[in-house]
């Protein structure tokens, strides 16, 4: 004879995670201040680069002796689009980390509510805050002169690439925010992405950095994805870089789906 099972039936994977997405976008335009400083920093970033220093460092670029700071606008925006996703990190860890401390993930596990929905939730709801950043910073760079001659395919390829360097820092943001002892830890901890694309391809070509740093520079995550970037909107050579592009994205997204879950649970028995 067989009995009903007592026990709450989990909810549906997919039902839960759009749900707790949701929540994460209606947080975001509860407190639009996370959304406007994500966007602020990079846009400040763009401005100066482009209208002080533009002028002398696009010159030594190619088609800069005509241009220098339309060619540098060219060459720098990818950068800042990357940053501005890097930016987008410090608020996902904040709210999951704001989450875990004010015993709201503690509600949910008494729900019967799939354990990865409620971060991928976060994920989700956080790798749109990003992308809807990198359209407003890539609008602020079409107004300072940038004009890319991708096509739709790569316009496309360039938008995937994005989202998906978005979907794998999210993760390990979310990861960061879980891990963090304090809310103001949790939001200080994914500083040091900003500044990744200074020490790529980001702003310089890495063939100018002194030889010590040069191999840093060259093969850490943001050098890859930038020249991607660069090479679809422009048309530069993008050599093997599409390839170490997906392979950071693929490494991040597990690093951060398994650091994420592992916390998640352990934090579950205690």
């Amino acid at each position: 004879m067989t009995t009903a099972t007592t026990q709450p039936q989990r909810g549906h994977i997919v039902t839960d995670s759009l749900t707790m997405t949701s929540r994460n976008l209606l947080h975001m335009i509860r407190y639009p201040g996370l959304t406007v400083f994500v966007v602020v920093l990079p846009v400040v970033f763009l401005l100066l680069f482009v209208y002080v220093f533009g002028g002398t460092i696009g010159a030594g670029l190619p088609g800069g002796a005509v241009d220098g700071r339309e060619a540098y606008a060219a060459y720098v925006l990818p950068g800042i689009l990357l940053m501005t996703v890097a930016g987008s990190a410090g608020g996902t860890a904040t709210t999951v980390s704001m989450d875990m401390t004010e015993g709201i993930v503690a509600r949910f596990r008494t729900m019967a509510i799939s354990r990865a929905a409620v971060l991928t939730g976060h994920v989700l709801g956080n790798t749109l805050q990003a992308l809807i950043a990198v359209v407003v910073v890539f609008g602020v760079g079409l107004a300072v002169g940038v004009r890319p001659t991708a096509g739709p395919l790569q316009w496309l390829a360039a938008a995937g690439l994005m989202a998906l360097v978005a979907f794998a820092i999210t993760w390990l943001a979310v990861a960061m925010g879980m891990a963090a002892k304090s809310v103001e830890t949790a939001s200080n901890q994914p500083l040091i992405l900003t500044f990744l694309p200074f020490l790529g391809s980001g702003f310089v070509p890495t063939e100018s950095m002194p030889a010590w740093l040069h191999g840093f520079a060259q093969y850490q995550p943001f050098t890859p994805w930038i020249e991607t970037v660069r090479g679809l909107l422009t048309g530069s050579d993008m050599g093997v870089n599409p390839l170490l592009a997906i392979g950071w994205i693929v490494l991040l997204s597990v690093v951060g789906y398994a650091w994420s879950m592992v916390l998640y649970n352990q934090k579950s028995v205690r």
